[in-house]
């Protein structure tokens, strides 16, 4: 089931969503392209795309995704 948002402790993850994978600093801040249930798929500036598991890392968010504008 593809909800397209992830509530965390630090805020809403979605699609456009600015974050930070706390257990690894050093791969940068990252663009969240798409969120499946727990999986949420993240482009980070040092490491590239990767597909994490909420239920295991924790994602620190930066900025939330804005909403489309219409």
């Amino acid at each position: 089931m593809d909800m397209g948002l992830l509530v965390t402790g630090s805020g809403f993850v979605a699609p456009g969503a600015r974050v930070r994978l706390a257990s690894q600093p050093d791969w940068g801040v990252g663009q969240v392209q798409s969120v499946v249930g727990d999986r949420v798929t993240v482009n980070f500036e040092h490491m590239g795309k990767q597909v994490l598991n909420t239920g295991v890392v924790a994602l620190d968010v930066i900025e939330e995704a804005r909403p489309p504008r219409g």
